[in-house]
């Protein structure tokens, strides 16, 4: 996802409650007359013929929204407020795209989706997106967070909140809702396979490091990148140094269960691992595209890049510029598939709506959205490889990578 700064005046022209035709008709006023200034009254205003069609346009769009809302304030039995009306006009719109990633934003909400982008956030620390289905499959549990704490696991499926089920165009509402104030409780219907769990957890303040690295087997660099936020190019760059410095022959980054982030973070890394060439481009309703590309020079560390079914979006951007430029080796499952890129457009009252503007290609122009990214080497668990609970305790896909690595292949 990318984010455009600065604000988007939006223009409503006032109109009356009645139709064009229905003023005509009340004024009596024949509408030829109306087209050429002869309707009798010194006030009268003269319209083009194209003026006239455009004022019809306005009168139909603008003014039957205007009568279905005060029938709904009249009549309705119970009072409505008129604020949950206009947001529900709004939000309707976004909701006629069938999208779950276009959705209207009021500006709490807005706050709310600026301040988990930073990576410092009030909440449980869970990253989910939707699956195929329209389900709403959780990709990314952060490290220390409440969420890991009570067992949540990448995969499990969101039933409820607080007891309250959500439909597949209300994404941004029970992203909202698992947010919330620190030291206050939220409660989640967790589905497992066949099994619905329930958690209930305090939310606490989550600050997330999305970069950490280690040495492994004293001569295997590995990183883990848990999603693509704002400072997530240059700790990627401090830790790669920081591995090279230390004497690492080999280089793993891991992707597993990174649900994606800025795209713009994602190159950065990608300018770490490529050569000079394109990383992905992106295409408009129009045909328009625009490619991301890396500079000359990077890591001459061989490394491979793991990546599993949670791997989504900004990640497969990496996947896929590393696998079609032949620089690094792909291990580890099928990506999820989403490949299409959202901007967030803030309004002048301080709400915002996020919208899917672009597809992205892989430089070879592979579709990825709805299809995702073979590995090089397609690696899965086995039994024994997970505990009871889900958890890891034999990592084979990290193991084949480096192997693989070690290999030379």
């Amino acid at each position: 996802m990318y984010v455009r700064k600065g604000l988007l005046a939006v223009i409503i022209i006032a109109s009356l409650l009645l139709g064009a035709v229905g003023v005509c008709a009340v004024l009596d006023i024949d509408v030829a007359e109306l087209i050429s200034g002869d309707a009798g009254s010194d006030d009268t205003v003269t319209l083009t013929a194209d003026e006239y069609d455009e004022y019809l346009a306005v009168m139909n769009t603008y003014s039957k929204a205007d009568i279905l809302k005060d029938y709904i304030t009249d009549y309705y039995y119970v009072p409505v407020d008129e604020q949950d009306l206009d947001e529900g006009m709004y939000r309707g719109m976004f909701d006629s795209l069938d999208d779950p990633y276009s959705y209207y934003m009021t500006a709490e909400e807005y706050e709310n989706e600026m301040v988990s982008l930073t990576g410092n956030y009030s909440g449980i620390g869970v990253t989910f997106s939707m699956d195929t289905s329209n389900n709403f499959v959780i990709l990314a549990v952060t490290a220390g967070s409440p969420a890991e704490e009570a067992g949540i696991l990448p995969g499990d499926y969101i039933v409820k909140v607080n007891g309250e089920t959500f439909g597949p165009d209300e994404f941004n509402t029970i992203a909202t809702k698992i947010r919330g104030e620190s030291g206050t409780q939220v409660t989640l219907t967790i589905l497992r396979g066949s099994k619905e769990l329930e958690f209930t957890m305090t939310r606490r303040k989550i600050s997330t490091q999305s970069v950490s690295y280690e040495m492994k087997d004293g001569e295997t660099g590995y990183i883990y990148i848990s999603s693509f936020e704002q400072n997530t190019g240059s700790d990627f760059k401090k830790a790669l140094k920081s591995l090279e410095k230390s004497g690492a022959k080999y280089l793993v980054v891991d992707i597993r269960d990174n649900p994606g982030g800025l795209v713009n973070s994602a190159v950065q890394v990608a300018d770490e691992l490529m050569g000079k060439g394109t990383v992905v481009y992106i295409q408009d309703q129009a045909g328009s595209r625009e490619y991301y590309t890396t500079e000359a020079g990077r890591t001459k560390l061989p490394y491979v890049l793991l990546v599993n079914e949670n791997s989504a979006s900004s990640s497969e951007i990496l996947a896929a510029g590393i696998q079609d430029n032949n620089e690094g080796t792909i291990v580890g499952t099928m990506t999820f598939g989403k490949g299409i890129i959202q901007g967030m457009q803030e309004l002048t009252d301080g709400s915002a709506f996020r919208m899917t503007e672009y597809q992205y290609f892989s430089p070879n122009g592979s579709v990825i959205h709805k299809k995702g990214i073979t590995p090089d080497y397609i690696v899965e668990f086995e039994d024994g490889d997970l505990d009871e609970n889900g958890y890891v305790v034999y990592d084979r896909q990290l193991e084949r990578a480096i192997e693989i690595l070690k290999s030379g292949k």
